[in-house]
């Protein structure tokens, strides 16, 4: 029995789906059947699922030889025994069907073909969802109980990935319920937007400090358009919020967002995951792919960390940008698309440009509408409300019921620079909470030991030090730049001054953002 062979198969599986869309999970899970039927050399691999309130299995997917169709499958799970060993969560391991079945079911299963048969159920949330089956027409040895775990193994991705698929079939048609309720009263638009929210893990941006409002209202101003976004900031600061907020307050919002993180996957991976392959443009490529550019036709498409994007691929990214068409990997046939483009990134582009490691034109196609996504450092009224929402997240999960946070807990923790922005503040927050076995919020860790980057240190250029200070300034100023308590005689600056440094620095007064925001 090729055990190695088949824990490999395990972990490529669930390595693949993890990162699938929902309209590619069928083609896998059949590519995945195929290849356990010749990994074991048996007749058929099957994938059944468990309807909820049904007490059956029904194959809906199966790679079957001509010796044995899916319908015997079916067949003998629909035999009570079997069918009750599934439903309790055990494995049927059936070295002869004729021989270790027991006398009653013996007589129910007839002739259906099967000779040996194994079949592994999988419950996700104390629900019963499929069984995974390999069957033989004839006596196999392959087929005996040191091929259950990893078939487990494999089983498990495929549930994982099916109820994933389900979910987002019920969000589109929620969509489609919102869309023809638009015109009813607010309280159904509202229950099925709530549903929609769970169902997409989506989470608003909390705050309502100056800094923050200021990009959000950048943000009201672009979300309509079409135009090419570019979200820069620190690392942890939110920037996929930021890009799911423009995309759900765009034109596109009913259409898919679909997410690449750059960094994330291997110069040889990334060019077929943007653009999709043909079958044979690569070892491996056994059946052709969508790639993310297609996913996202008549949708958004969000880049992050698009600095990490080789050099190599930058040229086509370009041409997809100015042209809207692309190919395949392996292939000569060009595809035109429309997409929104949305990228992001940590790191200095025109730095990056002038060194010769981003391509200059690729920057200005990206640089149309560039949104600055603000420090927690500069939003540290926003703080309160962020500890309060991380609170309240994740206290069901940890078991937890604070109720009080110190006043000297939270003024420790608006004191802090925050180098990994609200990423930090999640972590710091939740080992607190992990820690705190009471009703209150306690902060065993030192933060004002913590050495924090001046944004000199940082490689920030004087342009950029000057426009936050002058910033800070006028927002303490409420804006003010002659009369009382001015920020041009702050600054020390005559106020005609203060004004010209404004526009070249392109500083300006954030505009009211509506607190649906």
């Amino acid at each position: 029995m090729p055990a190695a062979a088949l824990d490999q198969l395990a972990g490529a599986t669930s390595s693949t789906l993890l990162r699938l869309q929902a309209d590619q999970v069928r083609s896998v899970l059949d590519e995945t059947l195929e290849q356990l039927v010749n990994l074991l050399d048996i007749d058929c691999a099957s994938l059944s699922v468990c309807q909820p309130g049904s007490r059956t299995f029904d194959v809906v997917h199966a790679s079957a030889r001509d010796g044995l169709s899916r319908e015997s499958v079916d067949e003998l799970h629909a035999v009570p025994w079997c069918a009750d060993q599934l439903l309790r969560g055990q494995p049927i391991v059936l070295s002869s069907v004729a021989a270790d079945l027991p006398p009653d079911a013996r007589e129910r299963v007839g002739d259906v073909g099967v000779v040996s048969h194994v079949a592994v159920p999988v419950a996700v949330a104390g629900r019963m969802v499929c069984a995974l089956a390999g069957s033989s027409s004839k006596v196999s040895g392959a087929l005996n109980a040191d091929v259950v775990q990893p078939l487990r193994l494999i089983a498990e991705s495929m549930a994982s990935a099916l109820l994933r698929a389900e979910q987002e079939s019920s969000l589109h048609q929620l969509r489609s319920e919102v869309d023809r309720l638009t015109g009813r009263v607010g309280s159904e638009n509202k229950y099925l937007r709530e549903k929609i929210d769970l169902l997409q893990g989506f989470h608003d941006i909390i705050g309502e400090s100056s800094a923050l409002r200021e990009s959000l209202a950048r943000i009201m101003e672009v979300a309509p358009t079409d135009a090419t976004v570019l979200l820069t900031g620190e690392t942890g600061t939110g920037k996929e919020l930021f890009a799911r907020a423009l995309h759900e307050r765009s034109a596109r919002r009913q259409r898919t967002l679909v997410s690449v993180n750059c960094a994330a996957l291997p110069p040889t991976l990334i060019e077929s995951e943007l653009f999709g392959h043909e079958r044979g443009a690569f070892t491996g490529a056994v059946n052709p792919r969508h790639g993310r550019f297609e996913v996202a036709d008549k949708g958004t498409l969000f880049l992050d960390e698009i600095g990490d994007l080789p050099l190599e691929l930058q040229a086509k990214l370009l041409r997809v940008l100015q042209e809207g068409e692309f190919e395949r990997l392996g292939s000569s046939q060009t595809r035109k698309i429309d997409v929104r483009l949305i990228a992001a990134t940590n790191r200095d582009l025109e730095e990056m440009a002038a060194a010769g490691k981003f391509r200059t034109d690729l920057l200005y196609r990206l640089n149309v509408f560039p949104i600055r996504v603000p420090t927690l450092r500069e939003r540290r009224e926003d703080i309160p409300r962020l500890v309060w929402y991380i609170i309240h997240r994740r206290q069901r999960a940890l078991r937890r019921d604070i109720t009080k946070v110190p006043a000297s807990v939270m003024e420790m923790l608006q004191a802090y620079e925050w180098p990994g922005n609200v990423r930090e503040l999640e972590n710091v927050v939740e080992r607190a909470m992990i820690r705190s076995s009471g009703d209150t919020l306690m902060l065993y860790e030192s933060l004002n030991n913590r050495a924090a980057q001046s944004p000199l240190e940082s490689g920030s250029t004087l342009d950029v030090v000057e426009r936050r200070h002058i910033q800070d300034v006028l927002r303490t100023c409420n804006w003010r730049i002659n009369g009382e308590g001015n920020a041009a005689a702050k600054l020390g600056l005559h106020p005609n001054t203060l004004r010209f440094r404004m526009k070249k620095l392109a500083i300006a007064r954030p505009a009211p953002v509506p607190r649906s925001c």
